[in-house]
């Protein structure tokens, strides 16, 4: 088979995961994967590593509702040579840090050549507030959503924004041990449930990319820092990889059979692969998968604060112990080869009717 080889990479956000739970640590894990298939479809928080990023010329970053819809099939993929980025900026944000953020699209735009519209202050502050469920997984909810919505509308219609990147202000008064404990290693990121619902509003309703940056006072230094967490200690903004990220983010197709087909148009009855912990089998873009021609392979290393093993749901995957094992039978399954093949041991065959 001649097409390219596609892979989904899901790591849940907000819920604690051992790899990919943090700032931008699963992008090792998306680095290595993108050098054995053709084309690596992901989410923002596998790629985001505050001001660290990483060019990956054929991974594809796709916010997370706009990937439940491409794995159900209603949504495809065209990817893009670059997507002119709308910058929507919380009126909750104080001046200084404002011109933070503002100081640092512009040196996105100087020193790395993308391509941002004129910016648009919310005509209310979002009032983000963080919220915490009983599993330990993060979520937050939204004060004024509509004017959210009314300044992504802004940026679309008056800008010609292709892609969106929000920044929105977020409270000062998190649980200072959430917080301690996400900054050595050890906890769920506070902020990730709530950046979530922030973009998913927008994508929902204008089907095009976006991605979030939390605005936040600065900490002070911290010796027990670790090295998951500390892309985030780099700066006053997490903005850098965000623009980075939605300047090649493919634009969403809704109509299969109304639109224009390109070649190089991606839908879900192409993806080959999807890799997902073991225990997060749960969400939308997977159940959906698990429904196609697209093996699933669930990583037990990575472990997470849900417990939605594949088996109850009726998803049948290869297990393995570590992404690196993952790759392995990535390799295996592209080459057709049975990863089986690979063992010391291979059972005989039996019949499937006895006599």
């Amino acid at each position: 088979m001649n097409r390219p080889y596609t892979t989904i990479l899901i790591i849940p956000t907000g819920v604690g995961a051992a790899i990919g739970g943090y700032a931008g640590d699963a992008l090792p894990v998306a680095k290595v994967l993108a050098q054995v298939c053709d084309r690596l479809i992901t989410h923002p928080n596998v790629l985001n590593g505050a001001s660290l990023y990483w060019n990956i010329p054929n991974a594809f970053y796709v916010e997370g509702y706009g990937l439940d819809k491409f794995a159900s099939g209603c949504w495809g993929l065209r990817p893009v040579r670059n997507n002119k980025i709308g910058l929507l900026l919380d009126q909750g944000i104080e001046p200084e840090l404002r011109l933070r953020h503002l100081q640092a699209a512009d040196a996105a735009r100087a020193t790395l050549g993308l391509t941002l519209t004129d910016y648009v202050i919310t005509d209310a502050p979002l009032n983000v507030e963080l919220r915490c469920a009983p599993s330990g997984a993060s979520w937050g909810t939204i004060g004024n959503p509509d004017s959210l919505l009314r300044a992504a509308e802004i940026l679309i219609k008056k800008a010609g924004a292709e892609a969106i990147a929000v920044v929105a202000r977020f409270p000062d008064d998190m649980d200072e041990e959430a917080v301690q404990n996400y900054r050595y290693g050890q906890g769920v990121d506070p902020l990730a449930g709530a950046e979530a619902v922030i973009s998913h509003l927008v994508v929902r309703t204008f089907q095009i990319p976006c991605a979030h940056s939390p605005a936040l006072a600065t900490a002070p230094p911290d010796p027990n820092l670790s090295p998951r967490s500390a892309a985030e200690e780099l700066g006053y903004t997490f903005l850098p990889c965000v623009l980075v990220g939605l300047s090649r983010a493919p634009q969403f197709i809704l109509e299969k059979e109304l639109t224009t087909s390109l070649q190089e148009d991606i839908w879900a009855d192409r993806v080959d692969t999807a890799i997902v912990p073991a225990n997060a089998c749960g969400s939308s873009a997977l159940l959906s998968l698990s429904q196609k021609q697209c093996q699933i392979i669930t990583v037990e290393e990575n472990k997470t604060l849900i417990q939605v093993p594949p088996q109850p749901l009726g998803i049948e995957s290869i297990q393995v112990n570590s992404y690196l094992e993952a790759v392995g039978v990535l390799v295996a399954h592209k080459a057709g080869i049975n990863p089986s093949a690979l063992r010391p041991k291979l059972s005989s065959l039996q019949s499937v009717v006895s006599c």
